[in-house]
């Protein structure tokens, strides 16, 4: 008997929509991860993108667990020496509350170009609203 390897034509991508709302970031970013690889799907192939796309809203509302909010932090560098910048999540919710949940989800996709491929399909907002009514989006509960 041979493996089926799906071709890609055959898969099927859908479109999710994740209420981050009063949930915890790591439940939020694990749920959204497993959708964009497509682990919950029969055709799951690692080396495949076969994941959909997911829609994550009120990422502003998204709670940390514990101290996190004063001891986490987000690093990037600017790219000149001593370029590096650090900012506590409380400020990162501040200016920019999506980058929470862009963050968490980017660090559970692989770290290859499949990996961005996978994470292009993402799609968060800070706000309850979004623009992907036309793709008629399933709402995933997280627990």
């Amino acid at each position: 008997m041979r493996t089926l390897t799906p071709s890609a034509d055959e898969i099927q991508r859908k479109w999710h929509v994740i209420d981050a709302g009063d949930a915890v970031l790591g439940r939020v970013a694990t749920v959204a991860a497993k959708l964009l690889q497509g682990k919950h799907k029969a055709i799951y192939t690692p080396f495949l993108d076969a994941g959909d796309h997911v829609i994550v809203i009120n990422a502003a509302r998204v709670k940390l667990t514990g101290r996190k909010d004063e001891q986490k932090l987000y690093r990037y560098h600017s790219g000149y020496e001593g370029g590096l910048r650090e900012e506590r999540a409380k400020d990162v919710r501040q200016k920019r509350p999506a980058r929470l949940v862009e963050e968490a989800v980017r660090g559970m996709l692989p770290k290859t170009k499949l990996g961005d491929a996978m994470y292009r399909k993402l799609k968060v907002y800070s706000g309850g609203s979004h623009r992907h009514a036309a793709q008629k989006p399933t709402l995933i509960e997280v627990a």
